[in-house]
């Protein structure tokens, strides 16, 4: 008798990672620290996009920066492909920043206005010693082609191209290393909605054909509710559910989740919707409620809310939850899988 096949390494496992920042503090006092991150355990798989949502400040666009070590982890792991990169100097993370590149926020500053579309293209090509510039010069076409630009616009500037077009820039400026992981961070909130979905779908694409893995970074619902194979909420520094996108929007476990999906406008503007209003602003970062950082605007929070950290814990088949009174709630029964 033979059991289940092994479940495939992820290609990106996270594990209690943390970046807390130094903030301003009296003079003689103790020192204070803005905890950005604090805590974050997530898993990507190949060929799998995992959505990260969360309102403006929770730390999304943090987690995204040190996956691709352009900021330094607090404390945690990062391990790419079965290797840990979270100590790895920059002369040993040359290698492995050509599998992993980001798409920026801003198309418009994240493009060098001085360089031509093919210097922008060309120039990760030539710091990772790829090719001559024959070589370079041809793949540059190809990244253009595979983006939906105008070969003849090679030599244009970004300030001659639409907001869209400069995105589609910074989409293959992200492919030219041909990278296996890719962190979009906020990639089409600048944009008009009839071009979101244009660059969409251009994402879709070209997951489809190159095999590409991505983390999607927005606090457009309805964004990542298309895009995603599996989302992660985050509040304050914390993952507080996962799970695959289809539970997640049809039933969320977490108070939060709850409340901010209640917050988003239905498409069906008849549809009889309640929104959940949460009372209370959310708390400094620097200085988070104890326990459960939710615990000051949960409808649904006790005393031992604030007395302990809840853990991420499986309380379906593949839904984790951080919430101490969830079976309470919700009537469920925890498998207690901790995966912290």
């Amino acid at each position: 008798m033979t059991g289940a096949p092994a479940k495939p390494a992820p290609l990106l496992e996270v594990r209690g990672l943390r970046r807390h920042f130094p903030a301003p503090g009296p003079l003689f006092g103790p020192a204070r620290w803005v905890k950005a991150v604090d805590g974050v355990d997530l898993e990507i798989a190949a060929g799998e996009t995992l959505g990260l949502v969360g309102e403006s400040g929770c730390g999304k666009s943090t987690v995204g920066r040190l996956i691709a070590r352009l900021d330094t982890p607090t404390a945690g792991e990062i391990v790419f492909d079965g290797r840990r990169i979270t100590d790895l100097d920059d002369r040993r993370l040359k290698p492995v920043r050509q599998s992993i590149q980001m798409i920026f926020q801003n198309p418009f500053s994240s493009l060098n206005p001085r360089m031509t579309v093919g210097g922008i293209l060309e120039e990760p090509l030539i710091v990772h010693a790829k090719g001559d510039s024959n070589s370079r010069r041809r793949r540059v076409l190809t990244l253009m082609d595979q983006v939906g630009l105008h070969r003849e616009h090679v030599d244009r500037y970004p300030h001659e191209f639409s907001g869209g077009q400069r995105q589609r820039i910074g989409i293959a400026r992200a492919l030219a290393l041909e990278p296996r992981l890719i962190i979009c961070d906020e990639p089409v909130s600048a944009l008009d909605v009839s071009i979101q979905a244009q660059i969409i779908n251009l994402l879709i694409d070209l997951q489809r054909d190159l095999g590409l893995s991505y983390l999607f970074i927005s606090h457009d619902l309805s964004v990542v509710e298309h895009i995603s194979d599996r989302v992660a909420v985050m509040y304050l520094g914390r993952i507080v559910e996962q799970a695959e996108a289809s539970r997640i929007y049809t039933r969320p476990l977490h108070p939060y989740t709850e409340a901010l999906l209640s917050a988003a406008p239905p498409p069906d503007p008849k549809a009889d919707t309640r929104e959940i209003i949460l009372e209370g602003s959310v708390p400094s970062p620097i200085d988070p409620p104890p326990g459960c950082h939710f615990s000051t605007r949960c409808p649904h929070a006790a005393p031992e809310c604030s007395a302990s950290v809840p853990e991420l814990r499986e309380h379906e088949s593949d839904h984790l939850v951080r919430c101490l009174r969830l079976p309470e709630i919700r009537g469920l029964t925890s498998m207690a899988t901790n995966v912290e």
